[in-house]
Protein backbone atom coordinates (compact mmCIF):
# COMPACT_ATOMS: atom_id res chain seq x y z
CA UNK A 1 0.00 0.00 0.00
CA UNK A 2 1.26 3.30 -0.83
CA UNK A 3 0.04 6.66 1.18
CA UNK A 4 -0.69 8.34 -2.41
CA UNK A 5 -1.43 7.47 -6.17
CA UNK A 6 -5.54 8.51 -6.48
CA UNK A 7 -4.64 10.67 -9.23
CA UNK A 8 -1.88 8.05 -10.76
CA UNK A 9 -3.32 5.68 -13.84
CA UNK A 10 0.09 3.65 -14.04
CA UNK A 11 1.87 2.19 -11.38
CA UNK A 12 5.79 3.53 -10.59
CA UNK A 13 8.69 2.57 -12.63
CA UNK A 14 10.55 -0.49 -10.25
CA UNK A 15 13.73 1.37 -10.87
CA UNK A 16 11.99 4.91 -9.43
CA UNK A 17 10.56 3.11 -7.18
CA UNK A 18 14.44 1.96 -5.37
CA UNK A 19 15.54 5.78 -6.38
CA UNK A 20 12.30 7.03 -4.40
CA UNK A 21 12.86 4.96 -1.68
CA UNK A 22 14.09 6.11 1.51
CA UNK A 23 13.25 3.41 3.72
CA UNK A 24 16.48 1.98 4.40
CA UNK A 25 18.15 5.26 5.80
CA UNK A 26 14.75 6.63 7.73
CA UNK A 27 13.84 3.43 9.28
CA UNK A 28 16.19 4.68 11.80
CA UNK A 29 13.02 6.92 13.13
CA UNK A 30 10.91 4.46 13.48
CA UNK A 31 10.43 5.03 17.48
CA UNK A 32 10.02 8.72 16.87
CA UNK A 33 7.79 8.17 13.68
CA UNK A 34 5.52 6.28 16.03
CA UNK A 35 5.68 8.01 19.27
CA UNK A 36 4.95 11.33 17.17
CA UNK A 37 1.70 9.34 15.88
CA UNK A 38 0.54 8.54 19.16
CA UNK A 39 0.86 12.33 20.06
CA UNK A 40 -1.13 13.13 17.48
CA UNK A 41 -3.69 10.50 17.81
CA UNK A 42 -4.31 11.59 21.40
CA UNK A 43 -4.61 14.94 20.28
CA UNK A 44 -7.30 14.39 17.22
CA UNK A 45 -9.25 12.54 20.11
CA UNK A 46 -9.26 15.25 22.42
CA UNK A 47 -10.12 17.85 19.61
CA UNK A 48 -12.76 15.03 18.82
CA UNK A 49 -12.11 14.77 15.42
CA UNK A 50 -11.15 10.96 16.71
CA UNK A 51 -13.55 8.48 19.18
CA UNK A 52 -12.30 7.63 22.01
CA UNK A 53 -12.68 4.31 20.80
CA UNK A 54 -10.84 5.07 18.09
CA UNK A 55 -7.75 6.82 19.49
CA UNK A 56 -7.46 3.42 21.88
CA UNK A 57 -7.68 1.26 18.92
CA UNK A 58 -4.92 3.08 17.09
CA UNK A 59 -3.09 3.83 19.78
CA UNK A 60 -2.55 -0.14 20.85
CA UNK A 61 -1.77 -0.98 17.65
CA UNK A 62 1.21 1.30 17.26
CA UNK A 63 2.16 0.45 20.85
CA UNK A 64 1.90 -3.24 19.19
CA UNK A 65 3.82 -2.61 16.78
CA UNK A 66 6.96 -0.75 18.38
CA UNK A 67 6.82 -3.67 21.02
CA UNK A 68 7.50 -5.67 18.26
CA UNK A 69 10.22 -3.91 16.75
CA UNK A 70 12.10 -3.62 19.91
CA UNK A 71 11.85 -7.35 20.50
CA UNK A 72 13.20 -8.42 17.09
CA UNK A 73 9.36 -10.17 15.91
CA UNK A 74 8.97 -7.27 12.99
CA UNK A 75 11.71 -6.59 11.44
CA UNK A 76 12.02 -3.26 9.21
CA UNK A 77 12.73 -4.65 6.14
CA UNK A 78 10.90 -4.71 3.08
CA UNK A 79 9.00 -3.17 -0.12
CA UNK A 80 8.17 0.32 1.49
CA UNK A 81 8.39 4.00 0.29
CA UNK A 82 9.85 5.15 4.22
CA UNK A 83 9.46 4.80 7.85
CA UNK A 84 6.30 6.20 7.43
CA UNK A 85 4.29 3.78 5.11
CA UNK A 86 5.77 0.78 6.83
CA UNK A 87 4.09 1.51 10.48
CA UNK A 88 1.27 2.53 8.53
CA UNK A 89 0.81 -0.55 6.52
CA UNK A 90 1.47 -2.85 9.47
CA UNK A 91 -1.17 -0.68 11.89
CA UNK A 92 -3.72 -1.36 8.66
CA UNK A 93 -2.99 -5.24 8.59
CA UNK A 94 -3.60 -5.37 12.50
CA UNK A 95 -6.43 -2.85 13.35
CA UNK A 96 -8.11 -2.20 9.95
CA UNK A 97 -9.89 0.48 8.75
CA UNK A 98 -9.32 2.59 11.58
CA UNK A 99 -5.57 2.71 10.78
CA UNK A 100 -6.64 5.19 7.51
CA UNK A 101 -7.32 7.82 9.77
CA UNK A 102 -3.88 8.11 11.49
CA UNK A 103 -2.99 10.75 9.16
CA UNK A 104 -5.78 13.43 9.90
CA UNK A 105 -4.41 16.85 9.48
CA UNK A 106 -1.24 15.77 8.89
CA UNK A 107 1.57 15.64 5.87
CA UNK A 108 4.54 13.38 5.92
CA UNK A 109 6.01 17.05 5.34
CA UNK A 110 5.11 17.71 9.15
CA UNK A 111 5.68 14.36 9.90
CA UNK A 112 9.24 14.13 9.30
CA UNK A 113 10.19 17.14 9.91
CA UNK A 114 9.08 16.15 13.91
CA UNK A 115 10.44 12.80 13.81
CA UNK A 116 13.92 14.11 12.69
CA UNK A 117 14.01 16.84 15.54
CA UNK A 118 12.80 14.30 17.84
CA UNK A 119 15.75 12.30 16.72
CA UNK A 120 18.55 15.02 16.88
CA UNK A 121 16.79 15.91 20.41
CA UNK A 122 17.72 12.24 21.80
CA UNK A 123 20.68 11.57 20.07
CA UNK A 124 22.70 14.72 20.45
CA UNK A 125 22.11 14.62 24.21
CA UNK A 126 24.02 11.44 23.85
CA UNK A 127 26.82 12.85 22.06
CA UNK A 128 27.38 15.63 24.82
CA UNK A 129 27.11 12.57 27.35
CA UNK A 130 30.23 11.18 25.22
CA UNK A 131 31.78 14.70 25.22
CA UNK A 132 31.29 14.86 29.14
CA UNK A 133 33.26 11.51 29.33
CA UNK A 134 35.94 12.39 27.54
CA UNK A 135 36.65 16.07 29.36
CA UNK A 136 36.69 14.03 32.61
CA UNK A 137 38.95 11.40 31.29
CA UNK A 138 41.12 14.50 29.73
CA UNK A 139 41.07 16.08 33.43
CA UNK A 140 42.25 12.54 35.00
CA UNK A 141 44.72 11.86 32.97
CA UNK A 142 46.50 15.55 33.54
CA UNK A 143 46.17 15.54 36.80
CA UNK A 144 47.73 11.77 37.06
CA UNK A 145 50.59 13.25 35.14
CA UNK A 146 51.53 16.75 35.77
CA UNK A 147 55.17 16.50 34.36
CA UNK A 148 56.80 19.60 32.81
CA UNK A 149 57.16 19.35 28.94
CA UNK A 150 58.00 21.95 26.17
CA UNK A 151 54.94 23.78 24.53
CA UNK A 152 55.23 24.25 20.92
CA UNK A 153 54.58 26.71 18.40
CA UNK A 154 55.23 25.59 14.29
CA UNK A 155 56.13 22.42 15.78
CA UNK A 156 59.38 23.98 17.66
CA UNK A 157 60.28 24.13 21.56
CA UNK A 158 58.74 27.24 22.51
CA UNK A 159 58.07 27.52 26.35
CA UNK A 160 58.07 25.24 29.48
CA UNK A 161 54.44 23.84 30.32
CA UNK A 162 52.78 20.19 32.16
CA UNK A 163 51.05 17.95 29.69
CA UNK A 164 48.15 18.39 32.40
CA UNK A 165 47.82 22.27 31.09
CA UNK A 166 48.61 20.80 27.74
CA UNK A 167 45.53 18.56 27.69
CA UNK A 168 43.62 21.12 29.63
CA UNK A 169 43.62 23.17 26.60
CA UNK A 170 41.34 20.49 24.60
CA UNK A 171 39.34 20.24 27.66
CA UNK A 172 38.25 24.07 26.60
CA UNK A 173 38.26 23.06 23.34
CA UNK A 174 35.72 20.33 24.09
CA UNK A 175 33.46 22.72 26.05
CA UNK A 176 32.65 25.14 23.92
CA UNK A 177 31.61 22.04 21.31
CA UNK A 178 29.05 21.09 24.01
CA UNK A 179 27.73 24.56 24.58
CA UNK A 180 27.40 25.09 20.65
CA UNK A 181 25.44 21.07 20.80
CA UNK A 182 23.31 22.20 23.38
CA UNK A 183 22.70 25.82 22.16
CA UNK A 184 21.34 24.27 18.69
CA UNK A 185 18.87 21.81 20.80
CA UNK A 186 17.52 24.99 22.42
CA UNK A 187 17.19 26.72 18.88
CA UNK A 188 15.38 23.58 17.31
CA UNK A 189 13.25 22.91 20.35
CA UNK A 190 10.13 23.54 18.28
CA UNK A 191 7.22 21.42 17.42
CA UNK A 192 6.47 21.91 13.46
CA UNK A 193 3.51 18.72 13.99
CA UNK A 194 0.26 20.40 13.14
CA UNK A 195 2.13 22.60 9.63
CA UNK A 196 0.54 19.64 7.52
CA UNK A 197 1.79 20.37 4.01
CA UNK A 198 2.96 23.51 4.12
CA UNK A 199 -0.20 25.86 4.93
CA UNK A 200 -1.38 24.03 7.95
CA UNK A 201 -4.95 22.19 8.39
CA UNK A 202 -8.66 23.41 7.91
CA UNK A 203 -9.56 21.28 11.19
CA UNK A 204 -9.40 23.11 14.21
CA UNK A 205 -6.42 20.93 15.88
CA UNK A 206 -3.97 21.59 18.91
CA UNK A 207 -0.39 22.17 18.20
CA UNK A 208 -0.07 22.62 21.72
CA UNK A 209 -1.39 20.01 22.87
CA UNK A 210 1.16 17.65 20.88
CA UNK A 211 3.99 19.85 21.55
CA UNK A 212 3.93 19.37 25.04
CA UNK A 213 3.16 15.56 24.78
CA UNK A 214 6.32 15.44 22.67
CA UNK A 215 8.24 17.47 24.94
CA UNK A 216 9.35 20.72 22.70
CA UNK A 217 9.67 24.12 24.52
CA UNK A 218 6.91 25.46 21.86
CA UNK A 219 5.88 25.23 18.01
CA UNK A 220 6.87 27.18 15.37
CA UNK A 221 5.43 30.03 13.82
CA UNK A 222 5.21 29.27 10.05
CA UNK A 223 4.07 26.34 8.45
CA UNK A 224 6.28 27.24 5.08
CA UNK A 225 8.94 27.44 7.59
CA UNK A 226 8.11 24.39 9.78
CA UNK A 227 8.70 21.73 6.90
CA UNK A 228 11.41 23.38 5.42
CA UNK A 229 13.61 24.19 7.90
CA UNK A 230 16.84 22.24 8.44
CA UNK A 231 19.02 24.91 9.70
CA UNK A 232 19.13 22.64 13.39
CA UNK A 233 20.52 20.07 11.00
CA UNK A 234 23.41 22.80 9.92
CA UNK A 235 23.93 24.08 12.71
CA UNK A 236 24.41 20.58 14.29
CA UNK A 237 26.92 18.95 11.64
CA UNK A 238 28.47 22.52 11.80
CA UNK A 239 29.29 21.82 15.18
CA UNK A 240 30.29 18.33 15.05
CA UNK A 241 32.49 19.38 12.15
CA UNK A 242 34.39 21.43 14.80
CA UNK A 243 34.67 19.09 16.91
CA UNK A 244 35.82 16.48 14.34
CA UNK A 245 38.64 19.64 14.15
CA UNK A 246 39.86 19.39 17.91
CA UNK A 247 39.79 15.47 17.83
CA UNK A 248 41.98 15.56 14.52
CA UNK A 249 43.95 18.21 16.15
CA UNK A 250 44.70 16.04 19.34
CA UNK A 251 45.00 12.68 17.21
CA UNK A 252 47.88 14.36 15.72
CA UNK A 253 49.41 15.47 18.57
CA UNK A 254 49.67 11.95 20.14
CA UNK A 255 50.53 10.51 16.61
CA UNK A 256 53.55 12.96 17.08
CA UNK A 257 54.15 12.45 20.59
CA UNK A 258 54.32 8.37 20.75
CA UNK A 259 56.65 8.17 17.68
CA UNK A 260 60.26 7.32 18.59
CA UNK A 261 61.73 10.78 18.05
CA UNK A 262 59.41 12.15 20.81
CA UNK A 263 58.48 9.27 23.04
CA UNK A 264 56.12 11.71 25.01
CA UNK A 265 53.55 9.03 25.18
CA UNK A 266 53.25 5.03 24.46
CA UNK A 267 49.84 3.84 23.21
CA UNK A 268 48.48 1.01 24.35
CA UNK A 269 48.19 -2.10 22.58
CA UNK A 270 44.47 -1.77 22.58
CA UNK A 271 44.30 1.01 20.16
CA UNK A 272 47.10 0.10 17.88
CA UNK A 273 47.91 -1.73 15.16
CA UNK A 274 50.78 -3.32 13.05
CA UNK A 275 52.33 -4.04 9.96
CA UNK A 276 51.80 -6.91 7.78
CA UNK A 277 55.40 -6.97 6.58
CA UNK A 278 57.39 -4.59 9.37
CA UNK A 279 57.11 -6.63 12.60
CA UNK A 280 58.26 -4.05 14.92
CA UNK A 281 55.79 -1.76 13.50
CA UNK A 282 53.02 -0.03 16.24
CA UNK A 283 51.11 2.01 14.24
CA UNK A 284 48.80 4.77 15.77
CA UNK A 285 45.76 3.57 13.56
CA UNK A 286 42.93 4.78 15.95
CA UNK A 287 44.15 8.07 15.82
CA UNK A 288 44.89 8.15 12.23
CA UNK A 289 41.05 7.16 11.46
CA UNK A 290 39.95 10.07 13.54
CA UNK A 291 42.09 12.37 11.95
CA UNK A 292 40.98 10.69 8.57
CA UNK A 293 37.25 10.49 9.51
CA UNK A 294 37.05 14.57 10.40
CA UNK A 295 36.91 14.75 6.43
CA UNK A 296 33.96 12.62 6.28
CA UNK A 297 31.83 14.80 8.82
CA UNK A 298 32.81 17.75 6.98
CA UNK A 299 31.73 16.11 3.72
CA UNK A 300 28.20 15.80 5.52
CA UNK A 301 27.93 19.21 6.44
CA UNK A 302 28.97 20.70 2.45
CA UNK A 303 26.37 17.95 1.28
CA UNK A 304 23.48 19.07 3.36
CA UNK A 305 24.36 22.67 2.56
CA UNK A 306 24.44 22.11 -1.45
CA UNK A 307 21.29 20.49 -1.35
CA UNK A 308 19.88 23.18 0.72
CA UNK A 309 21.30 26.11 -1.09
CA UNK A 310 18.73 26.51 -3.96
CA UNK A 311 15.67 25.51 -2.73
CA UNK A 312 12.31 27.33 -3.09
CA UNK A 313 9.55 26.90 -0.60
CA UNK A 314 7.98 24.65 1.08
CA UNK A 315 9.50 21.13 1.04
CA UNK A 316 11.13 19.43 -2.09
CA UNK A 317 12.16 15.15 -2.71
CA UNK A 318 16.00 16.78 -2.46
CA UNK A 319 15.19 17.10 1.60
CA UNK A 320 15.33 13.58 1.71
CA UNK A 321 19.26 13.40 1.01
CA UNK A 322 19.69 15.27 5.03
CA UNK A 323 19.21 12.06 6.69
CA UNK A 324 21.90 9.65 5.39
CA UNK A 325 24.31 12.46 5.63
CA UNK A 326 23.50 13.31 9.07
CA UNK A 327 23.20 10.07 10.85
CA UNK A 328 26.89 8.71 9.28
CA UNK A 329 28.49 12.20 10.36
CA UNK A 330 26.05 11.55 13.96
CA UNK A 331 27.52 7.68 14.23
CA UNK A 332 31.04 8.91 13.32
CA UNK A 333 31.68 11.67 15.59
CA UNK A 334 30.19 9.17 18.52
CA UNK A 335 32.47 6.61 17.85
CA UNK A 336 35.58 8.72 17.43
CA UNK A 337 34.62 10.27 20.64
CA UNK A 338 34.33 6.77 21.93
CA UNK A 339 37.79 5.66 20.38
CA UNK A 340 39.60 8.97 21.84
CA UNK A 341 38.34 8.25 24.94
CA UNK A 342 40.21 4.84 25.61
CA UNK A 343 43.18 6.49 23.49
CA UNK A 344 43.60 8.74 26.64
CA UNK A 345 42.32 6.72 29.19
CA UNK A 346 44.79 3.60 28.44
CA UNK A 347 48.18 5.73 27.27
CA UNK A 348 51.42 5.65 29.13
CA UNK A 349 52.79 9.26 29.57
CA UNK A 350 56.73 9.08 30.02
CA UNK A 351 57.57 11.69 32.85
CA UNK A 352 61.82 11.27 31.93
CA UNK A 353 61.43 11.31 28.03
CA UNK A 354 59.31 15.16 28.45
CA UNK A 355 62.02 16.32 30.93
CA UNK A 356 64.73 15.35 28.78
CA UNK A 357 63.22 17.42 26.23
CA UNK A 358 63.07 20.21 28.15
CA UNK A 359 67.04 20.58 27.33
CA UNK A 360 66.38 20.94 23.80
CA UNK A 361 65.42 23.97 21.77
CA UNK A 362 66.30 26.42 24.71
CA UNK A 363 62.96 26.59 25.91
CA UNK A 364 63.59 29.26 29.36
CA UNK A 365 65.10 32.06 26.32
CA UNK A 366 62.45 34.18 26.93
CA UNK A 367 62.18 33.97 30.67
CA UNK A 368 66.51 35.15 29.93
CA UNK A 369 64.94 37.67 28.66
CA UNK A 370 62.17 38.55 31.30
CA UNK A 371 64.92 38.14 33.61
CA UNK A 372 67.37 41.20 32.41
CA UNK A 373 63.89 43.10 31.55
CA UNK A 374 63.65 42.98 35.23
CA UNK A 375 67.20 44.52 35.64
CA UNK A 376 66.27 47.52 33.89
CA UNK A 377 66.93 46.50 30.18
CA UNK A 378 64.58 47.95 27.37
CA UNK A 379 63.01 44.27 26.21
CA UNK A 380 64.00 44.84 22.39
CA UNK A 381 67.47 45.26 23.71
CA UNK A 382 66.60 42.11 26.28
CA UNK A 383 65.54 39.99 22.96
CA UNK A 384 69.06 40.77 21.01
CA UNK A 385 71.39 40.02 23.87
CA UNK A 386 68.97 36.90 23.98
CA UNK A 387 69.28 35.74 20.45
CA UNK A 388 73.04 36.23 21.03
CA UNK A 389 72.55 33.78 23.38
CA UNK A 390 70.98 31.11 21.77
CA UNK A 391 73.25 31.35 19.14
CA UNK A 392 76.56 30.62 21.11
CA UNK A 393 74.45 27.66 22.85
CA UNK A 394 73.82 26.53 19.17
CA UNK A 395 77.89 26.81 18.26
CA UNK A 396 79.07 25.63 21.26
CA UNK A 397 75.99 22.68 21.67
CA UNK A 398 74.64 23.27 25.40
CA UNK A 399 71.53 24.63 27.12
CA UNK A 400 71.70 27.74 28.43
CA UNK A 401 71.64 26.84 31.70
CA UNK A 402 74.55 24.83 30.86
CA UNK A 403 76.55 28.41 30.30
CA UNK A 404 79.19 29.74 32.98
CA UNK A 405 78.35 32.80 34.57
CA UNK A 406 81.25 34.33 32.95
CA UNK A 407 80.36 33.15 29.71
CA UNK A 408 76.72 34.81 30.82
CA UNK A 409 77.72 37.92 31.32
CA UNK A 410 80.08 38.34 28.03
CA UNK A 411 76.75 38.83 26.61
CA UNK A 412 75.37 41.25 29.17
CA UNK A 413 76.53 42.95 32.71
CA UNK A 414 73.46 42.58 34.02
CA UNK A 415 73.52 39.02 34.54
CA UNK A 416 74.37 37.75 37.73
CA UNK A 417 74.18 34.34 39.49
CA UNK A 418 70.58 34.36 40.38
CA UNK A 419 69.88 34.16 36.90
CA UNK A 420 70.49 29.75 37.15
CA UNK A 421 67.46 29.72 39.76
CA UNK A 422 65.00 32.37 37.24
CA UNK A 423 65.27 30.14 34.59
CA UNK A 424 64.97 26.68 36.42
CA UNK A 425 62.36 25.15 34.49
CA UNK A 426 60.02 24.28 37.33
CA UNK A 427 60.74 27.63 39.13
CA UNK A 428 59.25 29.25 35.41
CA UNK A 429 56.26 28.22 36.20
CA UNK A 430 55.60 29.67 40.23
CA UNK A 431 56.05 33.60 38.33
CA UNK A 432 54.02 36.46 36.65
CA UNK A 433 50.60 34.55 35.20
CA UNK A 434 52.85 31.56 34.08
CA UNK A 435 51.52 30.11 37.66
CA UNK A 436 47.60 29.62 36.28
CA UNK A 437 49.35 27.02 34.56
CA UNK A 438 49.93 24.93 38.05
CA UNK A 439 46.69 26.18 38.97
CA UNK A 440 43.80 23.70 39.04
CA UNK A 441 41.35 25.73 36.33
CA UNK A 442 37.97 23.71 35.00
Amino acid sequence: MKLWGGRFSKDTNEIMKKFNSSFYTDKRLYKQDIKGSIAHVRMLGKVNILSTEEVDKIINGLEGILKDIEEGSLKLEGDYEDIHSFVEVNLLERIGETAKKLHTSRSRNDQVAVDMKMFVKDEVLNTVFKIDNLIECLIKKGRENEYLMPGFTHLQPAQVITFRYHLMAYVEMLKRDKKRLLNALNILDESPLGSCALAGTTNEIDREFTARELGFRCITKNYLDSVSDRDYLIEILSAFSILMMHLSRLSEEIIIWSTPQFRFVTLSDEYSTGSSLMPQKKNPDSLELIRGKTGRVYGGLINILTTLKALPLAYNKDMQEDKECFFDALDTVNICIDVMTGVIDTMKVNKEEMLKSLKKGYINATEVADYLVKKGVPFRDAHEIVGRIVLYCEKTNRAIEDLKLEELKSFSEEIEEDIYEYIEYSNILKKGNKKYILMEVE
